[in-house]
């Protein structure tokens, strides 16, 4: 009732506006949604307020909530003298509480104890929550794009990128008919790469990366690290760490959560993010050897991934390997590897054997084989140089091998785990030239045996066949090598090496290619096919391509076959890419492409695509052209069993391709012959037009007579037009 008598929500005029009031009441702010309940909490006595205090207000500051100790309200028993597990946090506004917790719901604060946390305002509600089930609406379905769609291209073909200028384009490659662009966008970045299976394109921008993906290419993850330079995803695509030159900063009233930089993660240039969230698990500082900051380029990867995206690892020159577990991204053993001088590591790749180990592994019908990491140290404090293979987790000690007289050492694991090579880069005693060693670890084999292959020669590059066997090194001796100038071009030696099954099982040498310029070795990922290229050059320019298998297959070799050693190896082709600065062979290793990037040199920048022989396929010369970059392919789903059921009725298979070729032949010609006789109909269509126009001439003139003639000698010509059709085509082999 008003003071004047007249009830509430009721005018002088007897009106009831009740109703409206109630529905437009403003609901006031009660001043609780700044405040958070936190559960499990440990349970103390007063004792130890001060240091729970201090760790809970340290963990909240770690993932950018931070809070002060006169912040957090602790309730007590004061029956027992000890805490009720719970606490009441206070924050400045509804907006911090509500990032405090969804950064600290769930965080583990010990072994035993996890937070979980609920709003102040919630608990009242919850409380009252009324009970009767309610079944909600499904909500509509929305597909997504699927982010492997290309690999069902039914014409399966590949993909590749090329970025020029602002353009990013997407292409399909196949036959020259099915040659097209499947994407184009504008975008001004530093430069693309695609994830390590071709899920994404990762795209780098002046405010951080983006990631783009499914057959329309929409943005699918962005991570914000302004000025980022490089990248590198986890081989599972799980993972991406990123890395800039310049530290990170974090401006007061920036972006907070749990997808963002907080103070915590100042001065430091390296990022670890999970893929699929976008969120930022962990930061670290560039790792340098002390006095070489001025000295010493960035190695990267700065983090070294284990195969299968469990671990990643850092190592801190001089001390000690780090290595960490995904997803928390907490130091493993909660204790580094302290080896005193380490230089480098890598971790085993896995293999087709690991893989199938790991499925059985997982039925548990076999015990999966560890992580293997392998790394090297110089001499130290009177010690020899010395590399290491170590299982890891449980960091046994597999193999160690002592090396003497080291200068450098570089690690190459072949990719299916088989074989690690230690090229070893040693110095004479009177330190005036260096020559090279290949110490050659067996891995597959008890006790790990080393082989050494020894050389007179600098090794300038190194590589594994892809699945097999063999390895390619490129060697010389010139007295150049080291201080190269304009104009002048070193000459090389390439040599092939294959395991030899039939003798002691060592590796012997193939073949040596003397007097070479080649400075680049590229394997197909099929194996046996590999090109040698002449990169960087701005006088040679030279591709050979080479058949390692040209007179003898594969199983003969294996099984000991007779045929002279070496014998097998065949040059195919050679080409030119004039100052060609990449090469990179396609999945299938049935094409190669090369490319000159404006990011070297302004001469006839552009790309151009080979086969397997050496013959061009295509080529385009491009103004601004920086990148090319082929599509990768996942692992095949496919099991052994059923590639060797394809590879038995590969005939089968080969014939139908056949017949689709013919067909598409075959409307080609079809167009072709439609095409000139277009060109026939259109001509006889402009002599008639002619001969009716100069007939009428005639006429007008009086020579209707000598127009009667033309015309009978006209309507006796006859044009012919010879069109040829292969029928039938059959190939016959003479013996």
């Amino acid at each position: 009732m008003a003071p004047n008598g007249v009830p509430n929500g009721v005018d002088d005029e007897g009106i009831d506006y009740s109703d409206i009031e109630a529905k437009y009441q403003v609901q006031y702010e009660d001043g609780f949604d700044n405040i958070l309940v936190v559960d499990g909490i440990p349970v103390i006595d007063k004792s130890k307020l001060e240091k729970l205090l201090a760790k809970i207000v340290k963990d909240f500051s770690r993932k950018g909530a931070p809070i002060k100790p006169e912040d957090i309200t602790v309730p007590w028993d004061d029956a027992k003298g000890k805490s009720k597990g719970f606490m009441f946090v206070e924050f400045k506004n509804a907006e911090d509480a509500t990032f405090a917790l969804n950064a600290m719901n769930g965080h583990p604060f010990d072994a035993k104890h996890t937070f979980f946390i609920t709003r102040f305002t919630d608990i009242e509600r919850y409380t009252n929550l009324d009970e009767t089930y309610v079944e909600p609406k499904p909500e509509e379905f929305k597909p997504r794009e699927h982010l492997r769609a290309w690999l069902g291209d039914p014409q399966a073909r590949d993909q590749y990128v090329t970025y020029r200028g602002d353009e990013v384009e997407i292409h399909w490659h196949g036959k020259p008919s099915q040659c097209e662009i499947a994407q184009k966008k504008n975008l001004e970045i530093l430069y693309v790469s695609w994830s390590p299976l071709g899920t994404y394109l990762a795209s780098l921008h002046r405010q951080g990366v983006r990631l783009w993906g499914g057959p329309s290419f929409e943005p699918q993850q962005r991570f914000a690290h302004p000025l980022v330079k490089l990248i590198d995803f986890s081989p599972c695509e799980n993972y991406l760490v990123t890395w800039s030159h310049d530290p990170i900063v974090v401006p007061e009233g920036a972006a907070q959560g749990p997808q963002y930089f907080s103070p915590e993660d100042e001065g430091n240039n390296i990022a670890v993010w999970d893929l699929k969230t976008g969120n930022l698990l962990r930061t670290f500082p560039t790792a340098y050897s002390e006095g070489e900051e001025a000295k010493r380029q960035l190695q990267w990867p700065a983090l070294k991934w284990s195969a299968d995206d469990k671990y990643v690892g850092r190592v801190t020159p001089g001390q000690q390997i780090s290595v960490y577990e995904l997803p928390s991204m907490g130091l493993q053993g909660k204790k580094s590897i302290k080896i005193e001088g380490v230089v480098d590591f890598e971790w085993c790749p896995l293999g087709d054997k690991d893989r199938d180990e790991g499925e059985k592994g997982a039925k548990g019908a076999k015990k999966v084989r560890e992580n293997m990491l392998a790394y090297w140290m110089p001499e130290v404090a009177n010690q020899p140089a010395r590399v290491t293979l170590m299982n890891f987790p449980s960091r046994d000690v597999l193999r160690q091998k002592n090396l003497f007289n080291v200068t450098d050492c570089k690690l190459y694991w072949q990719n299916q785990g088989d074989f690690l090579c230690v090229k070893v880069d040693r110095h004479t005693k009177t330190k005036k030239s260096i020559f090279c060693n290949l110490e050659i670890f067996r891995v597959r084999e008890k006790d790990f045996p080393v082989e050494v292959v020894e050389l007179k020669d600098t090794v300038t590059d190194f590589s594994w066949e892809p699945k097999g066997d063999r390895f390619v090194i490129i060697s010389s001796n010139d007295p150049n090598l080291g201080n190269p100038g304009p104009g002048i071009t070193i000459k090389t030696d390439v040599s092939f090496y294959q395991l030899d099954l039939r003798g002691k099982g060592d590796f012997r040498l193939l073949r040596t290619l003397p007097s070479r310029t080649s400075n680049t070795v590229r394997w197909s990922p099929r194996g046996r096919h590999v090109m040698l290229a002449t990169v960087g050059s701005s006088s040679k320019s030279e591709l050979e391509f080479w058949d390692l298998d040209f007179q003898s297959d594969d199983v003969g070799r294996r099984e000991g076959g007779k045929e002279e050693w070496g014998s097998g190896i065949q040059h195919l082709g050679t080409a030119d890419h004039y100052a060609l600065t990449d090469a990179e062979w396609d999945p299938s290793g049935r094409y190669l492409a090369t490319s000159a990037s404006a990011w070297r040199h302004t001469l006839e920048n552009g790309y151009a695509i080979w086969d397997f022989r050496g013959q061009e396929v295509e080529k385009h010369i491009l103004d601004r052209f920086k990148q090319f970059l082929w599509r990768p392919r996942p692992i095949s789903l496919l099991t052994k069993e059923q590639k060797r059921l394809i590879r038995r009725n590969l005939k089968e298979y080969s014939r139908q391709f056949e017949e689709e070729d013919a067909a598409e032949e075959s409307n080609v010609s079809a167009e072709l012959v439609a095409q000139r006789k277009r060109l026939v109909d259109e001509w006889n269509a402009w002599r008639k037009r002619s001969r009716e126009e100069l007939a009428e001439e005639r006429k007008g003139r009086g020579k209707n007579a000598d127009a009667d003639s033309d015309k009978q000698e006209e309507a006796k010509e006859e044009i012919e037009v010879w069109i040829d059709e292969v029928i039938e085509q059959i190939e016959e082999v003479v013996e």
